[in-house]
Parts: structure tokens; sequence; C-alpha cells
């Protein structure tokens, strides 16, 4: 423990997670109702508090848990599940139809070791406190790229003050974006906080990304950056 230490609010918006009968029209999203009713891989974020201090319980083993912001379709959370089975993989995706998108690559893989959950990524410190994780990936986040719009890009300083907190010493951030800025402020903001920075890449169809291609999954959403010839930028962080 590093003390008494507080989890800052990310945002003062309150996370939702309505049942199907919450809706006028509970069938006009179909994902809604297959997401409450699906069971594991998935978790459903209005039960996850409960697990706060007990992560573990979610999964077969107990074992150091990494978690994803914003996994998408699954494809990196399920591939690095995949590849490194000594860990647990925790993902985080607010849209319906993604969670159960990844729910299906898990199982397709069954793997054990992989749960997706569905969560506001400005509200995780409502659910990953203090020294509660060994690894933090963050991929694509969301550019809002219009400098009005520039107080909505998660990576920041409260963000970083949050994963400041919960990862442990020694554990690991690994950052993926195809938005300069991200890079920029981040090397900015760490400053501040007790991360030292490993390594940096400006265009990972070039280079490997500083913790190694084996440690690594180029996901489908990377490609297409690739394939258009745009770069895609790497900061590989530990905190202290």
């Amino acid at each position: 423990m590093r003390g008494l230490m507080t989890i800052p609010s990310l945002s003062p918006i309150t996370f939702r997670d309505p049942r199907p009968e919450d809706y006028p029209y509970p069938d006009v999203n179909v994902h809604v109702r297959a997401y409450w009713e699906h069971g594991p891989p998935v978790v459903v974020g209005a039960h996850a508090e409960q697990y706060r201090s007990s992560w573990s319980d979610l999964f077969e083993k107990k074992q150091p848990m990494h978690l994803e912001v914003g996994s998408g379709n699954g494809f990196y959370l399920a591939g690095m599940a995949e590849r490194f089975p000594d860990i647990n993989w925790m993902g985080v995706e607010l849209r319906y139809k993604r969670v159960m998108l990844a729910a299906k690559k898990i199982e397709h893989s069954s793997l054990s070791n992989a749960r997706i959950l569905r969560y506001d990524a400005w509200k995780l410190q409502e659910l990953f406190g203090e020294d509660s994780l060994s690894g933090l990936h963050t991929n694509h986040p969301d550019p809002w790229s219009r400098e009005r719009q520039s107080k909505k890009r998660l990576l920041g300083e409260k963000f970083a003050q949050w994963a400041a907190l919960a990862l442990k010493s020694d554990a690991e951030w690994r950052i993926k974006t195809d938005f300069l800025p991200h890079i920029e402020a981040m090397l900015e903001v760490i400053k501040g906080h007790p991360f030292e920075l490993l390594g940096r890449c400006d265009n990972l169809k070039e280079q490997e990304p500083p913790w190694g291609g084996d440690s690594d999954i180029i996901t489908n959403y990377q490609k297409r950056f690739f394939d258009k010839g745009l770069p895609v930028y790497a900061l590989w962080l530990r905190r202290r």
C-alpha cells in the first residue's frame, strides 16, 4: 500500500446499465438482451462493483490481472489472453455490440483467463482501486480531434492520476494510438506522476512496439491505418 490515497473521480456522470425492459422499445438493440442473459465471459456492469476487492473470483485461477480499456471487438483482448495464459485479462467496453463480439472471440478460443466488462472508461475509479492492476493497456482511444472537444479525451491528467493509483509498483502501461496529440499530452502529464518512460515509437508499421513484437497483437483497426500509410504511435510506461 502507498498510504492513504483517494482514487479521483474521472467524470461526474453516473454510469447507467439499463435492463431491456427499461427501454421503451427493448428489442431495438438485440445486443442489450444478449448482454444481460449471456453470463461469463461477459461481466454485467451493474454487478461489477461487488468484485472491486476480489476480481480473481471471476477467473478460474488467481493470477495477475491486466486491464484493457476500450476493447472494441475483442481482437487484442482475446489474442493477448491466448498468448499469455498466466495473466488474467479484463477488457472494458461500453457498446453492447462490441461487448458481445469480444465475448464470442473469448469463447471461440476457450479462454478461461479473459473477461469482458461493460463499463464507462471515465468511471473506472469505481471498480479498480489502489494497487489492483498488474498491467494497463489503452489502444486507440477516441481522439476527439477538434480542439473544443479536447476535454473529452481519455488520455490526460485525470486518467493518469487514476492509473498511478490503480497500477501496482513496476506495472506497465502500454498505449497505442493513431492520434499524435495523445502521445504529446501523455509525455507532459507523466512528468507530474510516478511513471517512467520505457520507450516510444512513432510509426508501428516500420518499427515494432517498444515492448517487443512478441508481446503485442496487431488489431484490424490498427491494420486500417497501416493500409492507408498512416502512422500508429506507441508509448511504454512503467509505474515506479
